[in-house]
């Protein structure tokens, strides 16, 4: 009827949903990788690890790209930005609308799309573990928040992580361009620092103080209703915290980690630089020719005698 409001629940028929749209996802893959990243690559001439790289980093540009703008959307039209206290209130969300719903899906297709192309894109054997890695936890952590019905807060998340990962990546891109280019890792840098502080405010605000005020606490999980019980023992509730807090300082570690390094190499490069510079100025300075005149090779002095000392004979 006019003016219903259509919501939706997860079943099974989203697994038929979820394949159809992972040869979507493949179609698309095909497309970037044919008519923008080969001719690309054909242009820059990179090396077998840029190119596997370059290709990489240019799919996640792509997608990341798309599912900024695409998150954005919902969650400004749902109202989850303008209204935090709805990350948590009515919770569990057990029937979604179809927006939120459909983004979910496709993420899942994505990221599921991603294991054949491993196969399709020829990546290298030392690279597969580490893609591997990075697939499983987006699946576990999308499929997460889906089933368990926490898809206000896995939106949000997935936002701050996509903004961080598309700079990154969108870096990479323009070092390969241009190798003495550096400067929007800076940029990618200061994002990555925000978003992680975001994301563990909204941890902290969700988690520590909007799943205990939920009204329904019982263990109920024909409504959806998984684990919001355990959140209201304090004990439950600082030790989820305690872990998270853990789990972001062992990431800010190994980004500060990797940054010094990177400005170690950096500086250690200059130097290097500065040095050879300094001795290619020392080599091209004149020597310095003895007073007189050259003629024919040989140095005279002014008045015409030799310059040299003459040897006397002995009697």
């Amino acid at each position: 009827a006019d003016g219903e409001l259509v919501q939706y629940h997860y079943g099974l028929k989203d697994l038929v949903t979820i394949l159809f749209y992972i040869f979507i996802a493949i179609i698309l893959h095909a497309v970037v990788q044919e008519y923008a990243l080969d001719k690309i690559n054909r242009r820059l001439h990179l090396s077998k690890v840029k190119h596997s790289k370059f290709n990489e980093s240019g799919q996640l540009v792509a997608f990341h790209l798309t599912s900024v703008i695409w998150c954005l959307y919902v969650v400004v039209t749902e109202g989850y930005i303008s209204n935090p206290r709805s990350l948590w209130e009515n919770y569990p969300h057990v029937y979604l609308p179809f927006q939120v719903k459909f983004f979910y899906l496709c993420q899942l297709a994505y990221w599921l799309h991603a294991l054949p192309e491993l196969y399709f894109q020829k990546v290298r054997k030392e690279e597969i573990p580490r893609q591997l890695r990075c697939i499983a936890l987006y699946l576990v952590h999308i499929a997460g928040a889906y089933l368990l019905n926490l898809t206000r807060l896995g939106l949000i998340l997935l936002l701050l992580q996509y903004l961080a990962e598309f700079f990154f990546h969108m870096a990479r891109l323009v070092y390969f361009t241009d190798e003495n280019n550096e400067k929007l890792f800076n940029v990618w840098a200061v994002v990555f620092v925000v978003t992680r502080l975001f994301t563990l405010t909204l941890y902290i605000l969700v988690i520590g103080f909007g799943l205990p005020r939920v009204e329904n606490q019982a263990l109920d999980p024909e409504r959806g209703n998984f684990f919001s019980f355990l959140f209201n023992n304090i004990l439950f509730r600082m030790s989820v915290l305690l872990l998270v807090c853990l789990f972001q300082a062992s990431v800010m570690w190994r980004f500060i980690h990797f940054q010094l390094r990177r400005w170690r190499e950096y500086w250690n490069e200059q130097s290097s630089r500065k040095r050879a510079a300094a001795g290619a100025k020392q080599q091209a300075k004149p020597l310095k020719r003895d007073s007189g005149y050259h003629e024919n090779g040989v140095v005279k002095a002014e008045n015409g005698t030799s310059p040299r000392t003459k040897k006397l004979k002995s009697p």
